[in-house]
């Protein structure tokens, strides 16, 4: 199956500066300023019905990262948005995954690398839901990560950047090897943030929806999509600080992404979620008839 390929061994092609090129030959030499500095950002967007949810806004939030990062995106949103559906359609992506993303390359090796070369491109695959209905309902178990969420003072926070990430992946293969599906992490202060790759939101105060504050940690277009469809329901969302031990205060958890889409906590360590809210599972369907044009 073509899930279990390795990334490097598959078919089809992946636009690359500027053309449609073979997918095993878009290739970049180890010696890659992105590679070695950390300077690449990314987006990763669904593609539901060969329609590519929300392009324009991770086409321009692609560009916002770039310049947190003090470079510039050499496409413009128009152009990006333009490269993605056309991939799309090459590819053939009925149900699937893009990634667009931008890296400095290998003109110098130094942490100063003013003009090296900004290289973008673009690739998509088939990808079914990141976890089953019955999975999604049921909930996820998850843990407390080890890291916590870099202070805006410290960090580029509100990018989408690769190095950002590096404490999430050390989180998430934490929390597999001790039976956990994932890990929620919390921030410099102690609140709670977000999971290592989807935020967080609670059912709470008779049927009110609570989810952190995003000043440390990036702002999903999902999450800012359920945030909607929870607004047109009638369903008071409140943003806001909130320390760990309001979990317990919880009726109901779930976390939002691209990948995860709406998906349910069914515990948090020894806190337990044992019953879908009727909160939950509404904007789940909504969220469904959403992306899929319904």
């Amino acid at each position: 199956m073509t899930d279990l390929l390795p990334f490097d061994q598959r078919d089809g092609v992946i636009w690359y500066n500027g053309a449609f090129i073979e997918w095993k030959d878009a290739k970049v030499h180890v010696l890659n300023h992105g590679l070695h500095y950390a300077s690449c950002v990314f987006e990763g967007e669904r593609i539901y019905n060969k329609n590519i949810f929300k392009c324009t806004e991770h086409s321009a939030r692609l560009h916002a990262s770039a310049k947190m990062l003090d470079f510039s995106v050499p496409y413009s949103i128009e152009e990006l948005d333009s490269i993605k559906k056309q991939l799309a359609s090459k590819q053939n992506i009925i149900d699937g995954y893009m990634r667009a993303f931008a890296w400095r390359g290998s003109e110098k090796m130094a942490i100063s690398a003013q003009q090296n070369k900004i290289h973008v491109a673009v690739a998509c695959w088939p990808w079914p839901p990141y976890y089953s209905d019955e999975a999604r309902k049921v909930g996820l178990k998850l843990k407390f990560a080890r890291y916590r969420r870099p202070s805006p003072e410290s960090a580029p926070v509100a990018s989408k950047a690769s190095g950002l990430y590096m404490i999430c992946t050390i989180s998430k293969h934490e929390a597999e090897r001790e039976g956990f599906n994932d890990a929620i992490m919390l921030d410099y202060r102690g609140y709670l943030a977000e999971a290592t790759g989807a935020n967080l939101f609670l059912v709470m105060n008779n049927n009110e929806l609570h989810t952190p504050t995003p000043d440390c940690f990036l702002n999903g277009i999902t999450r800012q999509t359920v945030i909607d469809l929870a607004k047109k329901r009638g369903i008071r969302v409140v943003e806001r600080h909130m320390m760990p031990s309001e979990l317990s205060n919880a009726t109901d958890a779930f976390l939002t992404g691209s990948a995860a889409e709406i998906t349910r906590i069914g515990s948090i360590d020894n806190i337990k979620y044992p019953n879908a809210h009727k909160i939950t599972l509404d904007l789940m369907q909504d969220y469904h008839n959403l992306v899929r044009g319904l």
